[in-house]
């Protein structure tokens, strides 16, 4: 249900005490018998709230213990790059982890202007000094909670391939910080932070300028400068503040920073559909502000706290829905890109739209379709094998213009500069594209809902086969696929997704809730996708053993 203030701007009310998350950050303590407060890392790191007990000192003392201990013993000897957003949990965080690493003799290289870093300019980071490397490889640390709400903090670790850690290393690091929790935090080496920022193992390495000057070799700016698109470009109070200043004077760009305020509260924001502050931009809640001033500017765009997600507003269509975005990035990538190879696949996840597949197929490309999470488009980045990897959830990064890896991290900057691109070679927005792509595919109705699931069913629900579903139709249609595993690497989806010829539906549990999420999609309407929903509780119930 839609809050009643949604999108309306955030009152004092609605505001965090600072002060008092802040202070709960040392003065809490986490107890381990409490699951609730263990460190637990999901598809992105370990996040939390203070407030709860959940992302506190402890937490980030063993986290940051456990990942010197994993470095070492996989031979990871290189810098761990440091980075941080804007949420006020960060910088504490930030600081405690510096002592540990420190204390243990890691190199360490910081922000050279003592600002924010974006998610992406740190696995940026990491490939560019990892290039020809393969001894002494460094890896990074980004302390945010992506789009969370301001009482949130989160910790998150990307190895030498510079993406989100695998769940080998996840699981790992998660279960040693939770012993070192339980055992008081003995085993932990810590030395003060003024020490710590001396050391002779702490360095400083400019983020921003090593990002953006090496932007045009991943998007076209000469042709955004020509055509003079003008573009709004709306950090939401998060880690691109300074960036986008600086892309815009650096490569000449008719770029206004329309917000350039950062506060922890984020007083500034208009409230998420569930009334409390987000800054989530593919939410046309949270960009209520920018819609609202969509015909300022050719073109507006908004990012996330840690600037890995990314939100497309046009003048004609208002804010881009994330799945239909990422068909348009794809389509024009993949006829605009010609240092790509021939054979450079395109990434989706099991709950992105069939708009893709039906795009790429009529590009006659290879699609890579694989469970949730970004971690798995992480290989083929890398190696080139996928030119664009994206999410539903509008986070997305494809490689550069001559065909090698960019960020293997999703990069919300490069998929708004991206936009503007389209723009200015098309001479039409990425609202018109879509509707070209949707009158020669089909128009889908997509939408994702809740069910309530126990513990034990969310346990089942991972784990089913293609055998328990024992239905042969939905919503009218044969069922022509019963998917268990992604087809485009073999991995569990942890979950499962229900395949006829005009609709699917995929169902998993909350990581966090005790939910399942159904996604649905159909290309007959909206009346059938409510038939599609409709059926997909039945067929999971069923299955369940309902």
């Amino acid at each position: 249900m839609v809050h009643e203030r949604a999108g309306q701007p955030a009152q004092p009310s609605d505001l965090a005490d600072i002060a008092r998350l802040v202070t709960a950050y040392y003065a809490l303590h986490p107890d381990p018998g409490q699951p609730g407060q263990r460190v637990a890392f999901g598809t992105s790191g370990h996040r939390g709230s203070a407030l709860n007990t959940a992302f506190n000192e402890d937490h980030i003392l063993a986290t940051s213990q456990a990942i010197c201990e994993y470095r070492a013993a996989r031979g990871v000897d290189g810098p761990l790059y440091l980075g941080a957003d804007t949420h006020a949990l960060s910088e504490p965080a930030r600081v405690s982890a510096l002592e540990v690493f420190a204390a243990n003799g890691v190199r360490v290289l910081i922000d050279s202007r003592d600002g924010y870093t974006p998610t992406p300019a740190v696995s940026h980071a990491i490939l560019t000094y990892n290039r020809g490397r393969t001894t002494g490889l460094a890896d990074g640390v980004v302390v945010t909670p992506s789009h969370n709400p301001p009482v949130d903090g989160g910790f998150k670790y990307n190895p030498p391939d510079g993406g989100p850690a695998g769940s080998e290393a996840t699981s790992w690091i998660q279960d040693r910080a939770n012993v070192l929790i339980a055992g008081g935090l003995k085993e932990v080496d810590r030395i003060p932070y003024e020490r710590a920022l001396g050391a002779d193992t702490t360095g400083r390495h400019d983020f921003l300028a090593a990002y953006v000057e090496d932007l045009g070799s991943v998007v076209d700016l000469d042709a955004i400068r020509n055509a003079g698109v003008r573009i709004g470009a709306d950090p939401l109070g998060g880690a691109s503040v300074a960036y986008w200043g600086e892309i815009a004077d650096r490569h000449r760009l008719d770029l206004t920073v329309v917000n350039p305020l950062v506060d922890p509260a984020w007083r500034f924001m208009t409230l998420d559909w569930d009334g409390k502050i987000r800054m989530d931009c593919s939410s046309p809640y949270a960009m209520a502000s920018l819609i609202a001033n969509r015909n300022a500017y050719d073109l507006s765009t908004g990012n996330d706290a840690d600037s890995d997600r990314h939100g497309i507003v046009t003048p004609d269509g208002g804010l881009m829905n994330p799945n239909h975005y990422l068909a348009v990035a794809i389509s024009y990538l993949y006829g605009n890109r010609p240092g790509w190879s021939a054979s450079t696949g395109v990434g989706k996840t099991m709950v992105s739209s069939s708009m893709i597949d039906r795009v790429v197929a009529g590009l006659g490309r290879r699609l890579v379709e694989v469970p949730v999470g970004f971690k798995w488009f992480v290989p083929g980045l890398l190696d080139g094998s996928i030119g664009f990897g994206g999410e539903e959830s509008a986070g997305a990064s494809f490689l550069r213009r001559d065909g090698s890896v960019w960020t293997t991290d999703k990069d919300g900057l490069i998929l708004a500069l991206l936009a503007a691109e389209i723009t200015a070679v098309t001479g039409v927005t990425p609202s018109v594209i879509y509707q070209g792509l949707a009158s020669r595919y089909g128009d889908p109705a997509y939408a994702r809902v809740d069910a309530p699931a126990t513990r034990e069913e969310k346990a089942v629900l991972a784990g089913l086969s293609a055998g328990q579903v024992t239905a042969d139709t939905l919503a009218g249609e044969p069922i022509v696929e019963v998917l268990t595993a992604a087809p485009g690497n073999g991995a569990p989806l942890g979950g499962l997704k229900v395949v006829t010829e005009s609709a699917w539906f995929a169902a998993r549990p909350s990581g966090t809730e005790d939910v399942y999420k159904i996604y649905a999609e159909s290309f007959l309407g909206p009346g059938h996708l409510a038939q599609v929903q409709e059926e997909a509780r039945t067929v999971v119930s069923a299955a369940l053993g309902g």
